[in-house]
C-alpha cells in the first residue's frame, strides 16, 4: 500500500516526537527502535524508511526536543529571573518526557554519535544566547551566560538524580541554585 508524501511526513514527525519523548523518559540507550515504532503506531520498516539508523533518529529527536524546549522558554517575554524560575521548577524536574532535553540527555551525550551531539550543542548554544541577551552587555557577558546555563542543567540533573531517595534534598538543590543565580544576575 503506497502512502502519500503528506502521510509519509506525518509518520516521520510522529516517529521523531515519539522518540524524543521516550529518549527523555528512558534515555537514548534505554529504548530501542522496536519500542519507538510500536509507541508511534508504526512498523520497523516505516522507521527505517525515514532513518537509516537509531543514531539518525536520535539526532532528529534531539533537534526536535531542543527546538520545542526553546520555544517553551521563549513563548512569553523572557526575563532572566523568569527563565531561572521556570527552568528550576519542580515540574521541570519531574517531567522527564518533555522537560529540558539538555538536562535529560546530559550524561549520555559523550557516548552518542556526533550528529546527536550536534543537536545538543545547538540547543545549548541557543539557550546561552537567550540568557546572554538578558545580561548587561560587555566583557564577561558570554562567560556568565555559559556558567548560568551549565548551572541550570547541573542543578536540574542533580535534583532529578537524588529525587527518588531524598526529595527534600532534590528540592533544596533547585532552590539553592535558583537563589544563587538570582543573586548573580
Amino acid at each position: 500500500m503506497k502512502i502519500t508524501k503528506e502521510q509519509a511526513e506525518e509518520n516521520r514527525q510522529k516517529l521523531v516526537a515519539t522518540a524524543a519523548r521516550l529518549f527523555g523518559e528512558k534515555g537514548i540507550d534505554g529504548v530501542g527502535v522496536a519500542e519507538i515504532s510500536k509507541a508511534a503506531g508504526l512498523t520497523h520498516g516505516a522507521l527505517y524508511a525515514h532513518f537509516p539508523s537509531k543514531d539518525a533518529l536520535a539526532a532528529a529527536a534531539m533537534q526536535f526536543s531542543t527546538r520545542n524546549a526553546y520555544s517553551k522558554v521563549t513563548e512569553h517575554p523572557v526575563t532572566l529571573p523568569g527563565l531561572i524560575a521556570y527552568y528550576l521548577a519542580p515540574e521541570q524536574r519531574d517531567n522527564l518526557a518533555t522537560g529540558c532535553p539538555l538536562a535529560a540527555a546530559g550524561s549520555e551525550m559523550a557516548r552518542q554519535d556526533a550528529a546527536v551531539g550536534a543537536g545538543y550543542t545547538a540547543g545549548f548554544r541557543q539557550m546561552v544566547e537567550c540568557i546572554g541577551r538578558q545580561l548587561p552587555a560587555g566583557e564577561g557577558q558570554r562567560e556568565q551566560a555559559l556558567a548560568i546555563m551549565a548551572a541550570l542543567i547541573g542543578a536540574l540533573s542533580v535534583s532529578r538524580n537524588v529525587y527518588k531517595t531524598d526529595p527534600a534534598l532534590a528540592n533544596e538543590v533547585l532552590k539553592s541554585v535558583q537563589n544563587m543565580l538570582l543573586k548573580l544576575s
